[in-house]
């Protein structure tokens, strides 16, 4: 049990980038209250969680009733959790998120960010909730469901800290260590993502 924990922990934080997300966040409500900092990044979190629960839970129902096996899914999730490791390694998907977060800066209409861009799809998007789904598809049993989601809850957790702190963290990590550490964890996520494939095609086989 603790080997599952560890293993969904280790995707979804890796997935969801709480280091990740606070320069994101402290860059898009720079010029805000931090009353209202502070209930963009619990409305952000609360919404994001929502999402990944919903998916977490019925995302297996979903993909039977359009006739997608779930040894299909794990190849596909693979795949595309492979490409967002490479994007993490060279570094490309950080500088997508901050070229999306420019564009919302230059719409003030867009007083609010806390659903868009940064509940959907900073922290629930495509990868997080490919995961989620993947995560649960893999567990057996209620014992292995709570567990899966008590990862998923405990790197909801450290996200909202991350946002929360967003301002210290940011000088207490700098360019170069938040970097590094993306490199890092972006490694991790392609061997996870290789084991996804692999247990796919060897269920699809058997």
């Amino acid at each position: 049990m603790l080997e599952l924990f560890v293993s969904a922990f280790a995707t979804l934080f890796v997935v969801i980038d709480p280091p990740g997300c606070a320069p994101i966040f402290a860059s898009l409500t720079s010029g805000a209250a931090p009353q209202q900092r502070r209930a963009m990044a619990l409305r952000s979190v609360a919404v994001a969680g929502a999402i990944l629960l919903i998916f977490a839970l019925v995302g297996e129902a979903f993909l039977r009733a359009l006739g997608i096996s779930l040894d299909a899914f794990r190849i596909a999730g693979g795949i595309m959790l492979f490409l967002i490791a490479l994007e993490m390694v060279f570094e490309k998907r950080q500088a997508r998120r901050e070229e999306r977060a420019e564009d919302v800066k230059a719409q003030p209409a867009h007083d609010d960010i806390s659903i868009f861009p940064m509940g959907i799809p900073m922290i629930a998007g495509p990868g997080s909730i490919a995961s989620a789904m993947l995560l649960t598809s893999r567990a057996e049993g209620l014992e292995q469901d709570l567990t899966v989601l008590g990862a998923l809850a405990l790197v909801l957790i450290l996200t909202l800290l991350a946002l929360l702190l967003a301002g210290p963290l940011m000088k207490l990590l700098g360019y170069r260590l938040e970097a590094m550490i993306t490199r890092i964890l972006g490694v991790i996520l392609a061997a996870l993502a290789v084991q996804f494939v692999i247990d796919g095609i060897r269920a699809a086989l058997t």
